[in-house]
C-alpha cells in the first residue's frame, strides 16, 4: 500500500494485546511479558474475556470495551477471530494491528485486508513473529529476548530466522533499530519496509532476508529508493540449484530464479551476502567506510604472516592487490626500515614503533592512484601497546576538516587489542578481528560500489548504441503471421529476420526443401564453404539431433550431409515435421569468441536479459550472468564483466582485445526487442561470433507467446520516459520539457545555485542554496514510477542545456496521493513558465492515475497560491500551522 500508518505500527502511543494470558509459554502469555517488560512508555491494554485482571492491570472482554481506540493492536487469538476483531478495530479507529495468529484461510486473509481498507489499518502479518522497536521500546512479539538498541534495521520473512538472529546479535552485542517479522506479507511487505526504513532516522542500515518477492516493479522502486539514502543488504534463501525446467532455448534453461534475483539486486543498488556472518560484515563497512570506494588494494601491516594471509583472501574474493609505484615506493624508503618488504603488503617490520605507524600511513595516503582501499592490520607485540598506535593513527585517518582516508583495519588478537579496535571503532573506522574477514568485507564494498552505479543508471526503452532506428512494423508483422499460424516457434530465418530488423549482424541464410539436390544446388550459388542445417518447427536444438553440419566444401558433400541428416532426423524425431534445409555461408573469423545473447521471461520480474559463454556447451560451461532491461551502454558493460569470458573478450597473448561495441550494440538491441514488442517470450542468439573486427549471429531462436508477457510495461524497472520530453518556441528559443535525468545533476546544480535565498524558503522550506551531493544525487536520480521531475531546459549558448525550472511530483505507493513542487529561476517569474510546468506535470499525473495533487506552501506565498488558482486547486488549512496552507487539486473528478 504505502507508508501511511506505519508509525502507528512502530511507534504507537497506547496498544492492546488480543488473547492477552498469564499462561507460562504460551503465545499470548509471552506477547503480554514482552510489552510489559520492555518500558514502552505508552498506554497497554490487555484484551481476553478469561480473565477480568492480568499482572494486576485490568483487562477488557472486548474491543469495543476499551476506554480509548489504541493505536496499535496485537492479535494473537486463533485465526477465525481475526476478521471480526479487525472490522471492531478499524471501526474504533486503530491504525496498525499486528496479526500473529497463523492459519488463515485465503478467504480470511481477503475478508481481513477488506476490513482494514476503508479506514487505512495497517496489518502486519499474518503468521508472525511480531516486531521489536528498540527506540520506541516497544516489543509486540513472542521472541525469547529482547533486541539491544542499535542502528541496523532487519526485516524478516522467517519468524525462525528472526529469533535466532535475535540469540545470534545478543552474543555479539550486536543491536538494532527495528526487527520486523513480516509472516505472510498480506499488506505490509517489503516494499512498505524499504520505504519507511529509507527516510527513518533511527536506521543506518537495512538488512533484509527474503525468500520470495511479490510485486516486482513495487519492490524495484521501494528498493531503489531506499538504496540511494542508506545501505540494504540483502540475504536471498534458495540458491541451491532448482529443477532445469523443459525450455525451447539455452537462455529459458540457464535463467533460473536465483541468477534472476541477483540481477535484480545488483540494479537496486543493494548487495547481497551469502550468510548471518557476511551480513554483519557488510554493514560494518558499508556504514562506517564514507571515502570512495577504490578498485584495489594495499596493505599495511606489522607481521609478513598476516600480510600473506590477506593476500591470500584478496585472491579468493577477487580483489586485486595495487602495484606500488617508484614515488611511493621512495617515500616509503625514507621512513622505512631497510628490510621492509618493498612491496604490497607493506610490511614494516614487527618491532614498529607508533611513529613508524604514522610515516607508513603518511606516505601511503600521498599517493592514492597507487594505492587504492587501505587495510591496515597490526598484531600486538611487546614493542608498543596496540592502544598507542590507535591514538596515533586515528588523526590520520581522520583528519580534522578534510576526507577521511578510504581505510579498513584488522586487529589481530583478542584482550591485547580490544582497546585500540574499540578505539577505532569509536572513530567511525570500520574494524574487523581477522584480516580474511576485512578483505571479504572490502570485497563487498567494491560490489556495492558496481551496485551503486548502476543504480544510477537510467536508461530509456528507446536507445539503440548506434542510433539507428529498428524496423519494428516487419517484426511485429512477423509474429503476426507466425501466432496467426498457430505457432509459437520461430524459424531460423525468421529468428533472422528479427535479428536484422533490429540491426544485429546475422549470416546470410537461405531456405531450399527437404531435397538432397536442391541443397546441393543452392550451396554451389552461395559459394563454398558452407553450414547446413535441418529446418524444422519441432527441433529447436539443431545440433542435439545431429542437424547441423559444418564447413561442405563442394555440392557433393552438401547433398551427402543432407540425406544423412534426414535419416538421422528421422530416426531420433520421426513426428517431427520437416520443412527442408538452411544453407548459408561458412563463417570463419580469426581468433573469435563464441557469446550468447538472450532473453527469458522471469515470473516475477518479467523479462530479463543473458549474456555469457556461447557454443553448444552453454549448459555445460554455465558461464552467464543476467540482467534486468531496459540496459544503456553503461549497463551492458557491466553485465558483460560479470562473466569469466570477460577475461577473454579483453584481449591476452597474441589475441586483440574484442570489439566490445559490437556486444553492447546486440545487447542494447535485445533490450529495446523486448520494450518494443511484448509478444517475445524467449529469444537466444548463439553463437554470435565476435572478434576485434565485429560480431555476427550465425543462430538465433525466439518463441512468442499472444500473452505478451514482455514489453516495456512487464519490466520490473520503470525505463526513463523519453516519450515525455517536448520541445516548443518559447520567446524566440527551443525550450525542452522533459523528466530528469541523472546526467542532469550539474546543471541541477548551477540551477539551484541560481535561485534566491527566498524564493527556496518559499518553495522549499529550505535556508541554503547548496546542497550536499548525496542529497542532489536524491534528486536527480528520481523513479519514474512513483516520482516524476520535469526540468525545463534552454540553449547554454555553448552546445548544451541549461535548466531554468523543474516540477517534481511525489506519488505514494500506491498512487492515491502525489505530493508536488514547482520553482523557476528569478528572472523568469512571472514568465509563463511555471504554469507551462505545472500542466506538463498535471497531465501526467492524471495520465498516470494520480488521484490528487498536493502542496504545503507558506501563506504569504501569493505567486504560488495564484498559479494554484489558476490550475483550479483549492485551499486546505494545515491543523495546528497559520503560517501554511494546503493547495489541492484532484486529478480524476
Amino acid at each position: 500500500m504505502s507508508i501511511r500508518n506505519l508509525d502507528s505500527l512502530f511507534d504507537p502511543a497506547s496498544v492492546a494485546v488480543i488473547g492477552a494470558s498469564e499462561r507460562p509459554f504460551s503465545v499470548g502469555g509471552t506477547l503480554w511479558r514482552n510489552m510489559r517488560e520492555s518500558g514502552f512508555a505508552g498506554r497497554v491494554f490487555p484484551i481476553n474475556p478469561k480473565y477480568k485482571e492480568l499482572t494486576g492491570q485490568r483487562c477488557y472482554a472486548h474491543v469495543a470495551d476499551l476506554p480509548e481506540a489504541p493505536e496499535l493492536a496485537v492479535i494473537c487469538t486463533p485465526a477465525d477471530t481475526v476478521v471480526d476483531l479487525i472490522k471492531q478495530l478499524a471501526k474504533r479507529g486503530t491504525k496498525a494491528a499486528v496479526v500473529i495468529s497463523a492459519g488463515l484461510t485465503a478467504k480470511q486473509k481477503q475478508a481481513m485486508l477488506d476490513a482494514a481498507k476503508p479506514s487505512l489499518l495497517r496489518i502486519l502479518g499474518p503468521n508472525c513473529v511480531g516486531l521489536l522497536s528498540t527506540h520506541a521500546k516497544l516489543n509486540a512479539s513472542f521472541a525469547h529476548i529482547p533486541a539491544r538498541p542499535g542502528d541496523l534495521a532487519f526485516v524478516s520473512q522467517s519468524g525462525a530466522l528472526v529469533t535466532a538472529m535475535l540469540d545470534w546479535a545478543e552474543a555479539r552485542q550486536i543491536g538494532f533499530s527495528h526487527f520486523v517479522s513480516l509472516g505472510e506479507h498480506a499488506d505490509v511487505d517489503f516494499g512498505d519496509m524499504l520505504d519507511y526504513l529509507a527516510s527513518d532516522p533511527h536506521t543506518r542500515a537495512i538488512l533484509l532476508y527474503i525468500e520470495s518477492i511479490d510485486q516486482a516493479r513495487k519492490f524495484m522502486s521501494a528498493a531503489r529508493a531506499a538504496a540511494r539514502n542508506k545501505p540494504v543488504i540483502v540475504i536471498k534463501a534458495g540458491r541451491s540449484a532448482q529443477g532445469q525446467k523443459a525450455a525451447a532455448s539455452h537462455t529459458g534453461a540457464l535463467a533460473g530464479a536465483d541468477d534472476v534475483v541477483d540481477a535484480a539486486i545488483a540494479r537496486a543498488g543493494m548487495l547481497r551476502v551469502n550468510s548471518l556472518e557476511e551480513l554483519f560484515l557488510a554493514a560494518e563497512i558499508l556504514t562506517r567506510f564514507k571515502a570512495p570506494i577504490g578498485d584495489r588494494m594495499t596493505v599495511l601491516t606489522n607481521g609478513g604472516g598476516v600480510g600473506v594471509l590477506a593476500a591470500d583472501a584478496a585472491a579468493a574474493h577477487g580483489v586485486p592487490l595495487a602495484e606500488l609505484g617508484q614515488a611511493l615506493k621512495h617515500d616509503l624508503d625514507k621512513v622505512l626500515p631497510a628490510n621492509w618488504s618493498h612491496g604490497n603488503p607493506v610490511d614494516i617490520i614487527g618491532d614498529a614503533p607508533a611513529q613508524r605507524y604514522v610515516d607508513a600511513l603518511t606516505a601511503l595516503a600521498k599517493h592514492p592512484q597507487d594505492t587504492g582501499t587501505l587495510l591496515f592490520i597490526q598484531a600486538p607485540t611487546a614493542i608498543v601497546p596496540s592502544t598507542d598506535i590507535a591514538r596515533a593513527l586515528i588523526p590520520v585517518i581522520r583528519p580534522e576538516g578534510k576526507a577521511p582516508l578510504p581505510l579498513v583495519s584488522s586487529w589481530v588478537g583478542g584482550p591485547a587489542v580490544a582497546e585500540a579496535r574499540a578505539l577505532f571503532t569509536q572513530a567511525g573506522i570500520a574494524c574487523y578481528d581477522l584480516p580474511e574477514q576485512a578483505v571479504a568485507a572490502i570485497g563487498m564494498l567494491q560490489a556495492y560500489g558496481r551496485n551503486q552505479a548502476e543504480l544510477a543508471e537510467a536508461p530509456p526503452a528507446e536507445l539503440l548504441h548506434n542510433g539507428s532506428t529498428p524496423d519494428v512494423v516487419r517484426v511485429r508483422e512477423i509474429v503476426r503471421q507466425v501466432l496467426a499460424s498457430g505457432r509459437d516457434m520461430l524459424t531460423e530465418p525468421e529468428a533472422k529476420a528479427v535479428c536484422e530488423a533490429y540491426h544485429i549482424p546475422v549470416v546470410a541464410t537461405r531456405t531450399v526443401p527437404a531435397n538432397a539436390v536442391a541443397a546441393g544446388d543452392e550451396a554451389a550459388r552461395i559459394g563454398f564453404p558452407v553450414v547446413l542445417k535441418i529446418l524444422s518447427e519441432d527441433i529447436s536444438h539443431k545440433s542435439d539431433v545431429g542437424g547441423v553440419v559444418l564447413n561442405l566444401n563442394d555440392e557433393g558433400d552438401v547433398r551427402a550431409a543432407a540425406q544423412a541428416m534426414l535419416v538421422r532426423v528421422g530416426k531420433s524425431h520421426p513426428d517431427a515435421r520437416v520443412e527442408g534445409f538452411t544453407v548459408q555461408k561458412m563463417v570463419k573469423m580469426p581468433q573469435s569468441q563464441e557469446l550468447i545473447i538472450g532473453a527469458s521471461i522471469d515470473p516475477t520480474f518479467g523479462p530479463v536479459i543473458l549474456f555469457g559463454q556461447g557454443g553448444t556447451a552453454v549448459e555445460v560451461m554455465k558461464d552467464s550472468a543476467m540482467a534486468l532491461p531496459p540496459l544503456n551502454a553503461p549497463l551492458a558493460r557491466a553485465l558483460i564483466e560479470r562473466t569469466r569470458v570477460a577475461k577473454l573478450l579483453h584481449g591476452y597473448r597474441d589475441v586483440p582485445p574484442t570489439n566490445l561495441d559490437a556486444v553492447v550494440a546486440t545487447l542494447m538491441a535485445v533490450s529495446q526487442l523486448l520494450a518494443d514488442v511484448p509478444e517475445i517470450a524467449e529469444l537466444d542468439i548463439n553463437p554470435l561470433i565476435v572478434n576485434h573486427q565485429g560480431a555476427i549471429a550465425l543462430d538465433a531462436r525466439v518463441r512468442v507467446s499472444a500473452k505478451q508477457p514482455a514489453g516495456a510495461a512487464r519490466f520490473a524497472i520503470q525505463p526513463y520516459p523519453a516519450e515525455l520530453s517536448e520541445t516548443i518556441d518559447w520567446r524566440g528559443q527551443a525550450l525542452t520539457i522533459r523528466p530528469i535525468r541523472p546526467e542532469d545533476e550539474e546543471r541541477h546544480r548551477a540551477f539551484l545555485e541560481s535561485l534566491d535565498v527566498e524564493d527556496i524558503r518559499m518553495r522549499l522550506f529550505y535556508s541554503r542554496r547548496t546542497m550536499e551531493r548525496s542529497e542532489l544525487a536524491r534528486l536527480v536520480q528520481i523513479d519514474y514510477t512513483r516520482e516524476m521531475a520535469f526540468v525545463a531546459t534552454v540553449p547554454d549558448g555553448a552546445g548544451g542545456e541549461k535548466t531554468v525550472g523543474v516540477a517534481r511530483a511525489l506519488a505514494d505507493p500506491d498512487n492515491v496521493g502525489a505530493e508536488f513542487g514547482i520553482i523557476v529561476r528569478p528572472e523568469l517569474k512571472g514568465s509563463g513558465l511555471g504554469r507551462l510546468l505545472m500542466d506538463k506535470l498535471v497531465r501526467h499525473q492524471r495520465a498516470a492515475g494520480t488521484q490528487q495533487l498536493t502542496a504545503t506552501v507558506l501563506t504569504e506565498n501569493d505567486r504560488m497560491r495564484k498559479l494554484g488558482h489558476a490550475l483550479g486547486m483549492r485551499e486546505a488549512p494545515v491543523a495546528g500551522d497559520n503560517s501554511t496552507l494546503e493547495l489541492v487539486l484532484d486529478l480524476q473528478g
